[in-house]
C-alpha cells in the first residue's frame, strides 16, 4: 500500500474509531501533539477530545464518505476528507452534517499520524 491510499485508510479508521468510541485507536492515528478545531472555532488537544468522545460530548452515529484528497511532501501531508457524518455533539440533538476534514500529518518512525483537523462544512 503506497502512502496516499495508506492515509486514506487512517481517514476510515478515524471515522470507525470515532463511530466505535475507541479512544485507544484514534490515539493510535494522532501524534501527540494533535490538535482539532472544530466549526466552533474551539481547539482541543488530543486528550482533550478523546476525553470529550468518552463522555458523551461527540456522539457519531455514521459516515458516508465521499472524498479524500492526500498531497505529499516528503514527511509531511495534507489531507481533505469530506464525508457525511450523522452526530450529536455538545448536547445537541442527533443530525447529519456533510463535513469537511482539514488534516495535517507527518511520518514518525515510518508511520504516518495526524498533527491537526479543522472541521468545516461542505
Amino acid at each position: 500500500m503506497d502512502d496516499r491510499e495508506w492515509i486514506r485508510d487512517l481517514y476510515r479508521r478515524y471515522w470507525q474509531y470515532m463511530i466505535d468510541k475507541d479512544a485507544d485507536g484514534l490515539r493510535s492515528l494522532m501524534a501527540e501533539d494533535y490538535v482539532l478545531m472544530h466549526m466552533t472555532g474551539v481547539r482541543q488537544s488530543r486528550e482533550e477530545f478523546l476525553s470529550g468522545l468518552r463522555d458523551g460530548t461527540f456522539h457519531y452515529y455514521s459516515a458516508e464518505h465521499d472524498s479524500i484528497e492526500v498531497m505529499l511532501s516528503g514527511n509531511t501531508a495534507r489531507m481533505i476528507g469530506k464525508s457525511r457524518v450523522t452526530a450529536a455533539v455538545y448536547g445537541g440533538s442527533k443530525r447529519s452534517w456533510r463535513l469537511r476534514g482539514d488534516f495535517t500529518l507527518r511520518k514518525e518512525n515510518g508511520v504516518w499520524k495526524l498533527t491537526s483537523s479543522r472541521a468545516s462544512t461542505y
